[in-house]
């Protein structure tokens, strides 16, 4: 059993090693790191071209959408406030007509 072990251990040693030396390998080709450079130009120009044509049909981006939601949670803790400061005018109020009322 711990042969089979040694025997695991060791090849999974070679793998590691193997896929390593394979890693760096095509790290160092140039014709690979080109490739991998036009493929993320590729991915960068495609995601530009979805946005341009979602903006051309006039839909809104995620960007957007998350812009108009930040918004209306900013309008919305404002509206709160506004309802905060009426409701306090009306207590307000309510005293003062009673202290009329009470005067009279």
């Amino acid at each position: 059993m711990d042969a089979e072990r040694t025997g695991e251990s060791g090849l999974r040693a070679r793998g590691e090693e193997a896929l390593g030396e394979l890693a760096q390998a095509l790290l160092e080709n140039p014709l690979f790191s080109q490739a991998v450079g036009t493929a993320l130009g590729a991915g960068e120009r495609a995601m530009q071209a979805q946005k341009q044509a979602l903006g051309a049909i006039d839909v809104a981006s995620a960007g957007d959408v998350e812009r108009v939601a930040k918004r209306v949670r900013a309008l919305s803790d404002r509206i709160e406030t506004l309802e905060d400061a009426v409701d306090d005018l009306n207590v307000e109020l309510k005293a003062l007509k009673g202290r009329l009322s009470a005067s009279s």
